[in-house]
Order: structure tokens, then C-alpha cells, then sequence
């Protein structure tokens, strides 16, 4: 969310490495021999928002990659190719990444539903809905691994944001996950998908929690919801400032008056009090 820039420039200069690399360099190395030219390409194009079509048919393709694994299992490639895609909001990637949504490798599957969610396509919802097959009690950790059988909470957010109605009896459940991350996720696509002020509470009173892990992700989520009565809790909860006022950001997003194209957004009262938290914390 922090490397939200986009440039139109051809050519635009890599601060980490000292290097410049140019569209035509980008998509060209997609295919290179090299995988970490393949890898940093995939990161690149995702990076600046190349919405190329040949860039966008390179990374689809490299959804399939296999050559890439590492000792785990995993798909780095595949990884970064799905984050790619999701920001570059081109529908054609939708059933490649609902494949990817059945790959052995979790993050793969992770970044597939997370990218899924940004497309907004409603027909990954029933996809996503089969990764909650056996609800709580089959979401468990995976012996000798940090995480869970499936990407829970990057499933339950797309399921909220895709307004998957449907999977309301399927989300709630997850309300009382033994993981409060999880917990947080479903809050959230039930508030989306519910509207119901007493799952945005829920999130509220996670910035009071003693875990700073998991202040920074109820910010994020209510920021992702627009959840108002939040506003104040935000700008006292104890995190970095930059996180609380990108939370601000979305809450204000959501609070903009309606107006037409031609005409700038007005701001209403609350509009105007989120702008003066958001100062405070500059």
C-alpha cells in the first residue's frame, strides 16, 4: 500500500538498486533466463502500473511458472506475478488467478485472493468460498509452518469487498477464530456485507490492543471499510502515523459528498473533522 506511485515515464529509476530499467527492458526480462530479472521485472511492472498488453500477458503467463520453486515448495514467481496483476486492474488475469487459487503454495494463494479482491469480479466469489470448505474447525496451522491451511484473512476481505451476500453463515463463524487476525477479517467483511455497527466496534476496540501487530491491521481495516464513529480512536491508538493516517485517508474517502464528474467533491462536517485529525498528525 506504501508504493502506490505510478509513473508514465518509460524508463523510471530503481532507488534500491541504482539502476534504471525501461518498459521494453521490463517485459522483455519476463522471459529471461535469469528468474531474478523475471522476479524483479514481475515486482516492477506491478510497481509502476504498466498496463501494457504484453506486459499483462507475461506475468498471466508466468502464473504457471514452475521452474521458480524454492526447497519449501513455494512459487516466488508466482507470487509476485499475482500482486502484479492485481494492481494493474486488468480483468483478462481473473481466471488465471482463480487457478491459482487451487496452487500448493500459500502465498500464492494469498496473493491471488488479495488480488482478486482489487479486480472486484464477482465470479471469483464462489472460488474464493470453496477455500472456507470446512469452516473454523478446518482452519488450522499447517504442522512445521506460520501459517494457517488457507489464506484466511485475505479470503474473508475479498468476500466482503466482492459484497458476497452469500457468504454471510460462511464469514461469521470466523468471528470466533482462535487467530484475532482472522477475527479482524471477518469483522470487516461483515461490516461490509452487513452494515451493522457493531462489527466496525469490533475493530475499534482492537486499537486498544496490547499487540501493535494487530492495532496496525484493525487500522488498515477500518480504514478499507470507511467505518466513521473510528475516526478519534485512530488518531490517539499508539502506531506510526503514517499507518493511522493512511486509515484516515479511507474513512475519508468514504465520507466525500456525492457530486458529479464535472465538479470538484465537497466535504461534509465529518469530512471536514477526519481532514483536522488527519493535520493533527502531520
Amino acid at each position: 500500500m506504501l508504493d502506490d506511485f505510478e509513473s508514465n515515464s518509460p524508463s523510471v529509476e530503481n532507488m534500491a538498486e541504482g539502476e534504471s530499467l525501461t518498459l521494453e527492458q521490463a517485459i522483455a526480462n519476463l522471459r529471461h533466463e535469469d528468474l531474478s530479472l523475471r522476479y524483479y521485472a514481475a515486482w516492477w511492472i506491478g510497481r509502476f502500473r504498466v498496463r501494457e498488453p504484453a506486459a499483462i500477458e507475461g506475468l498471466i503467463g508466468l502464473l504457471d511458472e514452475a521452474g521458480d520453486r524454492t526447497d519449501e515448495g513455494g512459487f516466488p514467481l508466482r507470487r509476485n506475478a499475482a500482486r502484479a496483476l492485481g494492481k494493474l486492474g486488468d480483468r483478462r488475469a481473473i481466471p488465471a488467478l482463480i487457478k491459482c487459487l487451487d496452487c500448493p503454495d500459500y502465498y500464492v494463494r494469498e496473493a491471488a485472493a488479495q488480488s482478486l479482491e482489487m479486480l472486484g469480479d464477482p465470479t471469483a466469489i464462489q472460488p474464493l468460498l470453496q477455500l472456507l470448505a470446512g469452516g473454523v474447525a478446518a482452519a488450522t496451522l499447517v504442522p512445521g509452518k506460520p501459517h494457517l491451511t488457507q489464506p484466511y484473512p485475505a479470503v474473508l476481505e475479498a468476500l466482503g469487498t466482492l459484497q458476497a451476500t452469500e457468504a454471510i453463515s460462511e464469514i461469521q463463524p470466523f468471528l470466533e477464530h482462535a487467530v484475532e487476525r482472522v477475527q479482524n477479517s471477518a469483522a470487516r467483511a461483515m461490516y461490509q456485507l452487513t452494515g451493522e455497527a457493531t462489527y466496525g466496534e469490533r475493530l475499534a476496540q482492537v486499537l486498544n490492543h496490547p499487540d501493535l501487530q494487530l492495532r496496525r491491521s484493525a487500522l488498515m481495516d477500518i480504514g478499507a471499510i470507511g467505518y466513521l464513529p473510528a475516526a478519534e480512536a485512530i488518531s490517539e491508538t499508539l502506531a506510526e502515523n503514517s499507518i493511522k493516517l493512511i486509515a484516515l485517508k479511507g474513512i475519508l474517502e468514504y465520507n466525500l459528498e456525492d457530486s458529479s464528474p464535472e465538479t470538484v467533491p465537497t466535504l461534509s462536517e465529518d469530512g471536514i473533522r477526519i481532514m483536522n485529525l488527519m493535520d493533527g498528525l502531520l
